[in-house]
């Protein structure tokens, strides 16, 4: 390893591991929420669990246009044009705010056929509308915070974000169980209490955030309108192809629940158990793929391909040995980890058969995930969707239900598995595809993004 991988190596490590950590705390935050409303009986847990469809479609919309922020913003700081990154910031973080506006109210006045649609009976509704009138305004208020991180992110600063994600999911954790169950002078919110917490954590994480942005001089109050005209086409060019990628993991998780759930009970409850485990198992990887792109984004503004050719394999063989690890850990204790966490029966002998299997794939899964963020950097946001796509509706889904059929349970672990594999190293093809048209001096983002590589 020569003196400037090791350098680079170092920078990246620093940059990613804060963002894991704030990753892993949010993971956490939606768990705590709810431990805390399951000690309030069955039906708040079943209304909470009704509104995730729809809080997954505020998400993956929120995701996607802090993509094309981070992207974005990150190429003209490496461009070095200072004040356009300024006003491009203003630009994002109040326009992103107000369509999210728009789509929270949209949600609420649609809510009741929506929740209907979902399976809600009239008692049912009558416990989700309070707590998802609060709720549109949590999700409103963490939306705007994660444009903020989006445009922290893209100046290079990555682990003030991932700090401020664990800060919000701590406060959340206090104020829990305060405005659920009530303390002294504070009444008992049941419920609405969990959303309560939500939107305070969120609204003390953006004052903080934006008295950064603030101070950093991020922002700018001059020249926006003729910035939005030459910003808006390569804006949209990202964020719809990243949207729309981050849509389609919701429903390939549907899918692949409804090809689980034909098998019985048990292999659901397996299953369940086993997605919640490798969103944890995974969060180094997520971590980069937040990490990654604004550097990426800023050696794309400035032409360094050299650099990006340089880090893009160093993170790819740090996801293959970290995940490669962390499966054959959790691959080794299979049996005592599922009889842990599901006791001793049927279910716990499922879970410990995916743990055999899936683990040791995502060191794949990791690399697939690894090349779509950095297309989106790189100005490939629709070869990024359709990586995605081909992930999860061409190699995933296709051999998880073709291992069910031919073996049943056995076999849709095996599928699945072979899945990640095969998406992996798909991704990586593409993404060489991609840097050999580069060096060659093709340009393959002017369709894409309205740039080009040159």
């Amino acid at each position: 390893m020569t003196e400037t991988t090791a350098s680079l190596t170092r920078k990246l490590w620093f940059q990613t591991w804060p963002m894991a950590l704030g990753i892993m705390s949010l993971l956490g935050f939606g768990l705590v929420d709810s431990v805390f409303i399951a000690r309030l009986g069955t039906e708040p847990l079943a209304a909470q669990s009704l509104t995730f469809p729809l809080n997954f479609l505020l998400i993956g919309i929120q995701v996607g246009v802090g993509i094309a922020i981070a992207a974005l913003i990150s190429r003209t700081v490496g461009a070095g044009e200072a004040l356009q990154a300024r006003r491009q910031g203003t630009l994002v973080m109040v326009g992103g705010g107000l369509f999210m506006a728009v789509l929270a109210l949209v949600l609420w006045f649609g809510h009741e056929p929506a929740f209907r649609l979902l399976g809600a009976d009239g008692p049912l509704l009558e416990v989700i509308r309070p707590f998802w009138r609060v709720w549109l305004g949590a999700a409103w208020t963490g939306a705007l915070l994660y444009f903020g991180y989006s445009v922290l992110r893209a100046h290079g600063h990555t682990r003030f974000p991932g700090f401020m994600m664990m800060g919000t999911s701590l406060v959340n954790l206090v104020l829990d169980p305060i405005l659920i169950f009530g303390l002294g002078p504070v009444p008992a919110l049941g419920l609405e209490g969990a959303a309560w917490a939500t939107l305070a954590a969120f609204a003390l994480g953006n004052l903080v955030v934006l008295r950064v942005l603030v101070s950093e001089g991020w922002l700018s109050r001059t020249g926006l309108a003729g910035q939005a005209r030459q910003s808006l086409r390569p804006f949209l060019g990202i964020a719809g192809p990243a949207t729309v990628s981050q849509l389609m993991p919701p429903v390939a998780a549907m899918l692949a629940t409804a090809v689980v759930a034909r098998i019985n009970p048990e292999s659901l409850a397996a299953w369940g158990l086993m997605v919640r485990l490798e969103g944890f198992s995974i969060v180094l990887v997520l971590g980069l793929t937040m990490a990654l792109p604004p550097w990426l984004g800023q050696c794309y503004g400035a032409g360094n391909w050299t650099e990006i050719r340089q880090m893009m394999r160093i993170a790819a063989r740090g996801v293959l040995i970290w995940q490669a690890g962390v499966g054959l850990v959790l691959c080794l204790a299979a049996t005592p980890l599922a009889l842990l966490l599901a006791g001793s029966g049927e279910v716990a002998e499922r879970l410990a058969w995916l743990l055999r299997w899936l683990p040791p794939s995502t060191a794949f899964l990791g690399i697939c995930m690894l090349v779509v963020s950095a297309s989106n950097a790189l100005g490939w946001p629709v070869r990024a969707m359709v990586i995605s796509f081909l992930r999860l509706f061409a190699c995933y889904l296709p051999l998880l239900w073709l291992g069910a059929w031919l073996g049943g349970f056995t076999g849709l672990a095996i599928g699945a598995a072979l899945g990640n594999v095969l998406a992996g190293s798909m991704a990586w093809f593409f993404y060489l595809s991609g840097e050999r048209r580069v060096a060659s001096g093709e340009s393959i983002s002017r369709q894409e993004g309205g740039e080009t590589n040159e």
